[in-house]
């Protein structure tokens, strides 16, 4: 069965995010593979000519700047070294994409993000009426995570979830992962021979998930298939059709048009912006685990009441974002806590009759209330 391309059409799909990882651009010499990029922005020119507003998530910079600093290890032996390149990487990489998009007359701009600049809700919406203005002006934005300045904490530490987040903020239909794979095995295709390429996947559920391998193939960038089916994940939730697909050829992008190789992972319906938001979070501040029953309650569309909390961990205040794990520990739900830690950890397990007493005011009723609350 050849994938249904219909998403990703400039008709079906009026903004596009294409992301293209380390291994497509830079070679081993830390060179960038320009033959190969004219060919990429080949198909994204014809595209934008179709009417398509494109934003590029692009990795590199720190491959490419780790050869121009001459530094061991691809510029990634220490923190220091992996910002340093970046930052020198970076003015190279924007210049390379200028000039080819130029060259068909396509203005290019540049925009680096951290996590917190997509985390938080103020900063989500900054980012969300600049890449929308410049879109609408036929702009394509190169989008790239701002690792001069990026610790572990501010990290995305990978850019597939980066373009899940970028088409969520930019409210995109469609995302293509350039890889040097070319998309879900049902096992490891470089151990198992027999392993097939799933084509269609119309939820990341825990079966989807164990079939990722952590690793990349080329060992220069940071995602491997995890990342990108929780890209997948983030990517629906808004919403938004997202495909794997090879770049290891020329104009990889009509060739996934013309042969349909791939996985693309198909939504099941939109949430309302704010809870996209929030399924798409990656750093969360504690967990509530729940039980069975309250687990339901959730899936019917009801809040979390304390009486179905059977555990609280990590430390967090009103309104942070917290993550619900069900009965086996997986997590089902995220939402903002109506109570900090403390208290929540005192409450749960009781009924809503008993709270008054336990905390010696008259409480909310909810620990988590249903319109702060996404199921994942």
């Amino acid at each position: 069965m050849v994938a249904d391309l219909s998403p990703f059409s400039p008709a079906h799909c009026p903004r596009l995010v294409v992301k293209v990882g380390s291994s497509l651009l830079v070679n081993e010499e830390g060179a960038i593979k320009r033959n190969w990029l004219v060919t990429l922005v080949e198909d994204i020119a014809t595209a934008h000519r179709a009417g398509q507003q494109i934003a590029i998530v692009s990795s590199g910079a720190i491959a490419l700047g780790a050869r121009r600093l001459k530094l061991p290890k691809g510029g990634r032996a220490c923190l220091e070294d992996a910002q340093a390149a970046a930052a020198t990487g970076q003015i190279a990489l924007s210049q390379i994409w200028a000039d080819l998009l130029a060259a068909h007359g396509v203005i290019a701009a540049q925009i680096l993000v951290t996590l917190d600049d997509l985390e938080d809700r103020r900063r989500y919406l900054n980012a969300s009426a600049t890449l929308d203005r410049l879109m609408g002006l036929k702009v394509i934005p190169v989008i790239n995570e701002n690792d001069s300045v990026a610790t572990a904490e501010i990290r995305f530490g990978d850019n597939d979830r980066l373009a899940a987040r970028v088409a969520q903020a930019a409210g995109a239909q469609g995302v293509i992962l350039l890889s040097d794979v070319d998309g879900l095995y049902t096992d490891n295709p470089g151990r198992n021979p027999d392993a097939q390429l799933i084509e269609r996947v119309d939820k990341v559920d825990a079966a989807i998930m164990a079939m990722a391998d952590g690793g990349t193939a080329s060992g220069m960038g940071s995602g491997g298939m995890t990342s990108k089916l929780e890209a997948a994940r983030i990517a629906n939730a808004a919403g938004s059709t997202l495909a794997i697909v090879s770049g290891l050829h020329e104009n990889p992008l009509s060739r996934f048009i013309t042969t349909g190789r791939g996985t693309v992972f198909v939504p099941e319906k939109a949430a309302r912006a704010r809870k996209a938001w929030l399924a798409g979070r990656l750093s969360v501040k504690g967990t509530v685990q729940i039980d069975s029953g309250a687990a339901k309650a959730l899936a019917d569309g009801k809040s979390l009441l304390p009486a179905g909390a059977t555990g609280v961990s990590g430390t967090f205040q009103r309104g942070d974002v917290i993550n619900v794990l069900g009965a086996d520990g997986t997590v089902i739900a995220r939402g903002l806590a109506e109570y900090d830690s403390a208290e929540s950890a005192l409450i749960a397990g009781k009924r809503s009759d008993a709270l008054a007493e336990v905390l010696g005011y008259a409480p909310r009723s909810a620990l988590i209330h249903r319109d702060h609350l996404v199921i994942l």
